[in-house]
Parts: structure tokens; sequence; C-alpha cells
């Protein structure tokens, strides 16, 4: 048995085809039977069941299968780990952010990436938090954008920036003739609010609950731009973070709160046993260049200020 085998082996699970994964792995479709049959033979296991219709793994061959996986993953962490130790920005980079943060943010920043990292392979992955807090632990991520604290033995985080919550509603709406809204302002209103799994939900309710705010029970979106969608219907208002705001908006007033505002703290978090540290401090300068051209971050547009 060899890491090729090992491929092959994961090929046929993937596709459940010898015919498909024969193609895959750029080999005749009789080569690949054969080597899978080795590999059964020497292992004394049946790892698939074969029909003329279909290929499905053993509940034996599931967890060999599993273990497959596992060693092909550690042989690429090697074969990185290499790439690293000759050249420290170059190499995947596996860079992780949650939907209401990696919309508005990325556009700014894969560019900047880009240019001052050209030998880094940027992947970028979009995930709720305990998604990506689950692949920085298992090695799945390098680092990932994420709202803070995060308390973790395992990880270590460092704060970027300050996202100020602006109150969204259609310009009709009564509160949208306030200057500024204070705290005190939502008692007794309704918010709409994202679905459950979004830490801007969590962070939403804890403001809600502070100032006897409520949510509306029978609405709830899947993304800020759904829910911007609704404010512009008047279906409510809702919270929007700055990042999220970008210029005039037809229909939609954002009022900024008084100080202190309500706020989300980002940073940059990634394993502490990391060997990317020189990389990760590259990045949140570039992060820091990516923010400071961005106007809606530094209070140089005038989100209340839109035409009903």
């Amino acid at each position: 048995m060899n890491l090729r085998d090992l491929n092959y082996l994961i090929a046929v699970a993937d596709l459940r085809s010898f015919v498909q994964a024969a193609e895959r792995c750029f080999i005749s479709q009789p080569t690949l039977s054969t080597q899978i049959k080795k590999m059964e033979d020497s292992l004394g296991v049946q790892i698939f069941e074969r029909t003329n219709k279909r290929v499905l793994p053993t509940e034996q061959g599931e967890q060999i299968i599993a273990s497959a996986r596992r060693i092909l993953k550690e042989v690429e962490h090697i074969k990185e780990l290499a790439v690293i130790a000759q050249d420290p920005l170059a190499g995947n980079l596996r860079f992780g952010a949650f939907p209401t943060l990696s919309t508005y943010i990325f556009p700014q920043l894969v560019p900047l990436i880009k240019q001052a990292l050209p030998r880094v392979r940027l992947i970028l992955v979009e995930e709720k938090t305990d998604q990506l807090l689950q692949q920085l632990k298992n090695g799945q991520m390098d680092v990932a954008l994420l709202a803070l604290p995060v308390l973790d033995d395992y990880l270590e985080s460092e704060a970027v920036f300050d996202d100020e919550f602006l109150l969204a509603v259609a310009v009709d709406h009564p509160l949208a003739a306030n200057p500024v809204i204070r705290q005190e302002d939502l008692q007794g209103q309704e918010l709409l609010l994202l679905d459950e799994g979004h830490c801007l939900r969590g962070q939403a309710l804890q403001i809600c609950q502070t100032n006897h705010a409520e949510e509306q029970q029978d609405v709830r979106a899947t993304g800020l731009e759904t829910l911007r969608q609704m404010v512009h219907a008047g279906t409510g208002i809702t919270f929007m973070p700055r990042i999220a705001i970008r210029g005039h908006e037809e229909g939609i007033c954002y009022v900024p709160f008084a100080a202190p505002a309500p706020s989300r703290t980002i940073g940059l978090v990634w394993r502490k046993t990391s060997t990317r540290v020189e990389l990760i401090r590259q990045l949140k300068q570039l992060i820091h260049t990516a923010l400071s051209g961005d106007a809606s971050l530094h209070g140089e547009t005038k989100p209340h200020d839109v035409d009903p």
C-alpha cells in the first residue's frame, strides 16, 4: 500500500464509481480496480461493495477511508511545512471569516493580499463562527477573522478593528428623523434579526435584552442583505454593522447611536502552535490598509444623509 493507492481509494469513495475515479486519477479503469482489489486482499477486508449500478463502502471500508483521508491530509501538511520553511510568505493560506463580515471585507482585502504576497495561494472560507473555530483547531484553517473574545486554550487572537452598529430604518419610519439613537430609544421596538448560528444575532439579542427591545418572532433572515431588503420594504428595523454600509442607499436611513455606540470587536484568530506567525502579522497590516481605504469604517460617510 502506498500514497498513490490511498488517492485511488479516496477517488472511488468520493465518486462512487470506478470509471469516474479512474478518469480523475488519469489511469485506466481496470488498473484502478486491480489496485483496489490488491489493497483489499493485503488487508483481508472488503472495502467496497460492487454491483453493476453502484459502489458503496462497507462498514469497515468507511473506517479505512477515513484513515486514508487523515494520512493524505498529514502528508499535505508535511509538504506545506517544507514550503513554509523555505519561504514563510509562500504556500497555501486558508483564511476564513463569518458571513456578516466576509462579504464586505474580502473584496477590499483580496487584491492587497494578491499584490503584497504573490507567492501565497489564498483559499477563502466563509462559514459561521462555530465551524471556523472547529476548522482552526482541526488544522483545516490557518487564520480567521472572528468577533472577539474567543476563549480557547489552543487559539491565539489579536484585535484588528471595532465595527460600530447603526440602526437601519426605512426613511418613513419615525426613528428616521432622529439625528442619533439613544439605546433607550429601542425600548418597546421590535427588531429584525438573523437566523440562529450567526454571531451577529447573539450580539443583537444582547442589545435588545439590555434595552427592553424585542425580536420580531415571525421573520428571520439568513444574511445581512436580506435584512437590508426587508428594512427597505418597511418590514421592520435592524442593526447594521458599519462595514456593511456602502454610501447612499435609497429608501434606507442608517441612524448612528449616541456614544458609547454598540459595536463588535473583530480580530484575527490562529492556533498557538501555528508556524505562519510572520504571514499572519503581514495579513494584519494588510487588513489595516484595506480598512484605511474604506471610508465607511472611519466616519467619512454620512449614513444618516439619505434622500427619501
